[in-house]
């Protein structure tokens, strides 16, 4: 594919701060330099995928490519593709390392989303591995003794937070339908680093060190983070057993040794038992948990079909809003550098949000406007009220077409950042998106068995009703919350082009819509596409990246009429180009890489 040069602001942007964030990716791996200058335990594969990165140069590879974030677990899953393994077996080896060596944005305890592109059947499927609400939760579950929602992290830390996870059962169900490897092997590379230790990279140190006082809460995760009462630091080899033993557990037994037995009567236990804040999931809830097949849901955005997870995601619906509601304007001929550009995106996401807000959310308990929401038609209506030169003054939901009648008020639940995100192309032709989460950093607190448990369940809205009117994302038993997630893998002439996905919390809509656009209309390769600098509009408020040259837009962005906030924009972008070879890149603002051959 033909890219044009980015030229000035965005030029000297597109390697912002790689050098640096990719070289705390090595020291993540090993801090300990050798005479060389190599990173003491690495292939030189991964290596020269951190050298890449810090260059802001692609990967390049022509059999297979796994992307994510970290070194350790994209080490893992290559292994499984060399020796012949498919995408969904090397998902389950970076999933289970990933659980390990980067604990607060994923792990066995929280949930995940898939999209998958079949080479064998050239059709598409997701698997629904969210969190759902317990059947003893409650309307009343984050409301004081006076009826009053609870503060955000009141309900977070403690028990009352947790759903019933869904990542174990997506593995062994991915597996099951597309797996090539044997099953115990998948699990080799977790149990090894468990058991001998692996180091500490900087990203996790700094985390621990910031919120030590939510991790001191609980003995066990306090015992796991803050040894001796102090942060675990950059550096510090850190051996998981419990880990090793869920893991081998798993091996054996595959989901049924997690939803059963002495690990599902761990979490229970751990859940109903937390000091302070006790929630109810129980063994019935476990025992009970189901992934689900659901069809994908495809918008049209030039000559592609951007495609990601339905609901209870509003991932695709969203970024397919986003995108079709620009489809109308050139943004090839404006560019990066065209404040109007970002004029256009950012209200393209307000409006977007709007529906968001009101109309999406589990969709096997509320009737949504699933198809409505993406209609060319519609969007083509909402892209009309772009048609200004500056920002727009009102955004409300739209009117999209409903399936069968109902009436929902705005939502305003709060998802906060962390999760993780996958890549991979397998030989074979099979192409994986997934994103995966505990939901916010270190989740619940509590931990059990060697994992973290998420506080999914604070991605429902606290309140029920809006001057009298049902909220669509409301708490109800046996629920899944809506989330942002937004495994995408884009299609053109039925063949899949890209998979890309991020973490992020409700901003990760963004970053993945930013980043289709920086690739389909400004002609950057992926890395230059992940590394672009953030602007993100979800509410109003125009985010632009702290330290990047996306500030230097803030005069203009204001002119226009928004509120803007310089702050920190971490996402963790992992994108896999499909074509005559396979293209890869990492986010420069984490610790991954993107590895083939």
């Amino acid at each position: 594919m033909k890219r044009r040069l980015i030229s000035g602001l965005f030029l000297s942007a597109l390697a912002f701060a790689s050098p640096a964030f990719a070289q705390e990716a090595a020291d993540a791996v090993s801090p300990e330099g050798g005479s060389e200058g190599q990173v003491q335990g690495l292939t030189a594969e991964v290596i020269a995928a951190l050298e890449a990165k810090m260059e802001g140069k692609p990967v390049t590879a022509q059999n297979w490519m796994v992307a994510a974030a970290n070194p350790l677990a994209v080490e893992a899953g290559a292994k499984v593709l060399r020796a012949g393994g498919s995408a969904a077996d090397a998902m389950v080896a970076v999933q289970v390392v990933l659980g390990l060596v980067e604990p607060q944005s994923s792990g066995l305890g929280g949930g995940a989303f898939l999209v998958w592109y079949d080479a064998a059947t050239g059709k598409m499927t997701t698997l629904d591995g969210r969190e759902t609400a317990p059947l003893e939760a409650t309307h009343r579950l984050f409301h004081d003794e006076n009826g009053e929602p609870l503060k955000f992290f009141d309900a977070v830390v403690g028990g009352l937070s947790v759903g019933t996870p869904g990542t174990p059962a997506l593995l062994e169900e991915a597996h099951r339908r597309w797996g090539r490897s044997p099953w115990p092997s998948l699990f080799a590379d977790g149990i090894a680093l468990a058991e001998d230790g692996f180091l500490v990279s900087p990203r996790l140190a700094g985390l621990v060190e910031k919120d030590a006082e939510r991790l001191s809460r609980f003995p066990v995760t306090a015992e796991y983070f803050l040894p001796d009462g102090k942060p675990l630091e950059q550096g510090q080899r850190l051996m998981n057993p419990d880990y090793a033993e869920t893991l081998r557990t798993l091996a054996s037994e595959g989901a049924a040794g997690f939803y059963g037995g002495e690990i599902a009567a761990g979490i229970v236990s751990t859940v109903r038992g937390a000091e302070g804040n006790p929630g109810v999931l129980s063994g019935i809830d476990l025992a009970l948990y189901q992934v689900i097949e659901r069809e994908p849901v495809c918008a049209t955005y030039r000559a592609y079909e951007i495609c990601g997870m339905g609901p209870p995601s509003s991932g695709a619906l969203t970024v397919g809003q986003i995108l079709g509601m620009l489809d109308g304007y050139d943004l090839a001929a404006m560019g990066p550098e065209d404040v109007q550009s970002w004029r256009l995106i950012g209200d393209a996401s307000r409006l977007a949000f709007a529906d968001r807000g009101r109309y999406m959310a589990d969709h096997d308990f509320v009737p949504m406007p699933t198809n409505g929401l993406v209609d060319p038609s519609y969007l083509s209506e909402r892209g009309g009220l772009l048609n200004e030169s500056e920002a727009l003054i009102d955004v409300a939901p739209g009117n999209p077409a409903f399936d069968h009648a109902s009436n929902w008020a705005d939502d305003e639940s709060l998802e906060l950042p962390s999760t993780s995100h996958i890549s991979i192309v397998d030989q074979f032709g099979n192409v994986l998106s997934m994103t995966t989460t505990i939901e916010n950093g270190f989740g619940s607190r509590l931990m059990t068995n060697g994992f973290l448990l998420n506080n999914e369940l604070t991605d429902f809205s606290f309140k029920t009703h809006r001057d009298g009117v049902p909220i669509a994302n409301r708490l109800e038993p046996g629920k899944r919350p809506r989330s942002s997630m937004s495994p995408t893998i884009v299609m053109q002439d039925g063949a899949p082009v890209l998979a890309i996905g991020s973490p992020g919390g409700s901003r990760i809509i963004g970053y993945v819509a930013k980043s289709i656009i920086a690739w389909a209309d400004w002609d950057m390769d992926v890395q230059q596409a992940l590394s672009l600098p953030h602007l993100v509009n979800r509410f109003g408020t125009y985010d632009v990246e702290l330290g990047t040259a996306a500030e230097g837009y803030a005069d203009q962005l204001t002119a226009l009429g928004y509120e803007v906030n310089p702050r920190d924009l971490t996402s963790g972008l992992h994108a896999i180009e499909i074509g005559d070879v396979l293209i890869g890149g990492a986010d420069p603002r984490r610790e991954g890489i993107a590895l083939g051959e």
